[in-house]
């Protein structure tokens, strides 16, 4: 059979996608457009991917065009010049297809659109008949790995899930903007002051007031320290501040604690009774008292909390999607990063790297404030004053990259018992992507399970 055989009468060959598909016409007014206007190539770039082009003849038409644009400054690209041009390809075996032949070529060009406009209604045409398809194939890959004996939901969720995302991502890649379309929302933040609609709030005023009100969507957020300095009860104090204060869904995972030590500790700090008398269950009548109030108080809260013993990145993602769709989530706070399962990788140094990436991305991508507690590596211990850097970040400096703010923890009387600043904590900015650094005091009032600021100790 010979290569003008095999076309049908649009030239296109039945090897091909099939000539029923609705979105065969927008393909070939897009091959034809391009060679009316070369100059389309590089004005849907940011929007359009030619693989999309599923007809085999009507890609590798872009393709030539793409190849013969190089040596053109302006105009039209002949469809003499583009047959020649696939055939030369089809004589060297690059081109695995038959290409159309110049009676078809010619026919074609009378399709162009050569407005950006016009093009890009047609681009966007394909653009969604190939997600469709892919989604089709989405599905077809979970039948079969429901189907399957080897089925683990630990994997093969996870992994729908992404692919997922990924369609949606692919649906919603933007173009480059130009400065002018963006220069107008910076005038207008320049004279707006933030609000708890973009902000939560820290719990601190010191704080809030060096982050311009607190955390913002998007930003992942490190709150690092030494065992024992009290970054779980920090970090459980951020989530008190943003869910039970100002309202704002948070989800706390803790890989250290669990729910009967969280609900202790927040009982604790939100009633003001000792932490160690609801332990021991030893709490007196004004105890419970204080405790009925709070409870009144704080039930409502939206905070949620998970003790699973295991966290991995597509793990989070999944129940991340989940809340933002069910309950409007806003903070998220992980306790802590090494515990997490990270991605396997040649050594830990890259673990962490891939990991931290991934919970960066993820917060940008979900427009969310993420905080993940971190422990630090022994540097502190080995200096006079013990205060720790940022580069004490453990196994990995991504974790500082990839973070927008690094928060460090220290106490001095957790190193002596007898020192004049017993009772208190610093609270070091080391890192602000967006702004200065600082180091906070705050009162540490471990009988209660909480940061507090030095004015309201």
């Amino acid at each position: 059979m010979s290569d003008t055989d095999l076309w049908g009468p649009d030239g296109i060959a039945d090897a091909g996608a099939g000539q029923d598909r609705p979105d065969l016409a927008a393909e070939r007014i897009i091959a034809a457009s391009v060679m009316a206007r070369p100059a389309l190539i590089d004005e849907l770039a940011g929007e359009f991917d030619p693989a999309d082009i599923l007809a085999d003849q009507l890609r590798w038409v872009w393709n030539a065009v793409d190849e013969i644009r190089e040596t053109l400054t302006k105009g039209e690209i002949r469809w003499e010049a583009v047959h020649r041009q696939l055939q030369t390809w089809r004589a060297t075996g690059y081109m695995p297809v038959p290409p159309m032949d110049v009676s078809h070529l010619s026919s074609l060009y009378d399709e162009a659109q050569t407005s950006y406009a016009g093009a890009a209604y047609y681009a966007r045409q394909i653009t969604e008949a190939a997600i469709n398809r892919r989604f089709l194939a989405l599905s077809h890959d979970m039948n079969i790995r429901g189907r399957s004996a080897a089925f683990d939901s630990t994997a093969d969720i996870p992994a729908i899930q992404d692919a997922l995302d990924d369609l949606v991502r692919n649906r919603e890649a933007s173009a480059p903007k130009a400065l002018r379309d963006i220069i107008g929302g910076a005038l207008e933040r320049s004279v707006t002051k933030p609000n708890k609609n973009d902000r939560v709030p820290t719990g601190f005023a010191d704080l809030d007031m060096l982050l311009q009100g607190g955390f913002k969507p998007g930003q992942l957020v490190v709150v690092a320290a030494r065992p024992a300095m009290g970054k779980s009860t920090f970090g459980l104090g951020l989530a008190r501040a943003a869910a039970i204060r100002h309202a704002t869904p948070t989800l706390f995972e803790s890989l250290e604690m669990g729910e009967e030590e969280l609900g202790d500790n927040i009982l604790a700090a939100e009633s003001r009774v000792a932490l160690h008398h609801i332990k021991t269950g030893s709490v007196d009548d004004a105890g419970v008292a204080r405790e009925a109030r709070a409870a009144q108080r704080i039930t409502d809260a939206p905070l949620y909390l998970n003790d699973s013993a295991e966290l991995s990145l597509p793990i989070l993602r999944g129940r991340v999607r989940h809340m933002i769709r069910t309950v409007g989530l806003r903070l998220v706070i992980v306790d802590y990063l090494q515990l997490m399962d990270a991605p396997k990788a040649e050594n830990r140094q890259a673990e962490v790297s891939k990991l931290t990436r991934g919970l960066k991305l993820m917060a940008k991508e979900f427009g969310i404030t993420l905080v993940i507690l971190a422990q630090l590596n022994r540097g502190p211990e080995q200096r006079t004053d013990k205060k720790p850097l940022v580069s004490d970040l453990r196994e990995s400096g991504a974790i500082e990259q990839d973070a927008d703010i690094v928060i460090l923890l220290h106490r001095e009387d957790a190193y002596d018992k007898e020192s004049p600043r017993a009772g208190e904590a610093d609270v070091i900015v080391g890192k602000h992507r967006a702004g200065p650094t600082a180091t906070i005091t705050t009162a540490f009032q471990g009988h209660y399970a909480q940061f507090v600021d030095m004015a309201v100790s």
